[in-house]
């Protein structure tokens, strides 16, 4: 019997489920057919890998011993995958993938186009939802992977940049800062914003960047939270505050001249989109593709 990568990595989920019930839905296969796996892996070492008790189940010390070699067969399985997409130009399948707000609804939809120019067998499903929700339906496996504008620390997800977004300071037509050249950080502070909701990733950011510069969020003049980047772009229009948001987003309102994007002289509101999926799935390479293709491409010149 040979050693292969199938069973490396059903011994890995197993450890890192703690359960083979945990793995088997993970990996789509039945209980039975997991164990008969880690059995198989435990008669080619002639040894235990993992001490099975009615709680939950621990590794042995040889168990402990495969396991940063398991990880690295992924790993290579994974970086092998991204690698070889770059060369695949036929490819078929569908992705089922969630976006978050700005993503999904500013971002993508001009990627998508030149992504299907490129690989046009591949068919994308795309679900715009708020991050909590992306994650909820990867860990039920619903989705293959989401894109999200914020990280998140969770113990079942790989997570991993793969493109970068700046947030700009946007003001009404009318306003008293709508013909400035350019203004410092302090002389907005003043004014009532109007922002996203707390927890959504455009918030996140622009709070992180505030603090990095000795300034309390909760300071600022906040006269309405909104739900999504269209309700806070209507409401700057209506000139009913400021507010920051990814620039991508008001490229329609600065042309028509509704929104004036004012560059800050003394502050960045950069931040990185990710990419999320359960460490114990491999993706599919028409996914793994998909990633790739936004990994390598500029984002400000589809914007």
């Amino acid at each position: 019997m040979a050693l292969n990568f199938h069973q490396l990595h059903i011994f890995y989920t197993v450890a890192e489920k703690g359960s083979f019930s945990a793995a088997a839905q993970a990996l789509h296969m039945t209980q039975p057919a997991v164990t008969m796996q880690v059995q198989s892996l435990e008669d080619y070492f002639g040894t235990k890998l993992l001490q099975r008790s009615t709680k939950r189940i621990e590794l042995t010390e040889a168990g402990r011993a495969l396991m940063p070699f398991a990880q690295r067969s992924i790993d290579l399985i994974r970086d092998t995958d991204s690698q070889m997409s770059k060369f695949t130009k036929q490819l078929k399948g569908r992705l089922q993938l969630g976006a978050s707000l700005t993503i999904g609804e500013y971002i993508l939809p001009r990627l998508l186009g030149p992504f299907g120019q490129e690989f046009p067998h591949i068919s994308i499903s795309m679900k715009v939802m708020n991050t909590a929700q992306i994650m909820e339906e990867i860990l039920n496996h619903q989705l293959n992977f989401g894109l999200i504008e914020a990280p998140v620390n969770h113990p079942d997800m790989h997570m991993e940049a793969v493109m970068s977004d700046e947030l700009r300071l946007i003001v009404g037509k009318s306003h008293p800062l709508a013909e400035r050249k350019k203004v410092d950080l302090e002389d907005v502070l003043d004014y009532p914003f109007v922002l996203r909701e707390q927890g959504s990733g455009t918030r996140l950011v622009m709070e992180e960047q505030l603090k990095k510069k000795h300034i309390n969020p909760g300071d600022l003049k906040i006269i309405m939270e909104l739900g999504s980047t269209g309700a806070v772009k209507s409401a700057v229009e209506a000139g009913l505050g400021i507010s920051f948001v990814s620039e991508s987003s008001v490229k329609h309102e600065i042309a028509l001249g509704l929104i004036h994007l004012i560059p800050l002289c003394d502050v960045q509101f950069k931040r990185q989109f990710y990419s999320i999926y359960l460490k114990s799935a491999l993706l599919p390479i028409s996914a793994v593709t998909f990633l790739t293709f936004l990994r390598e491409k500029d984002l400000q010149q589809w914007m």
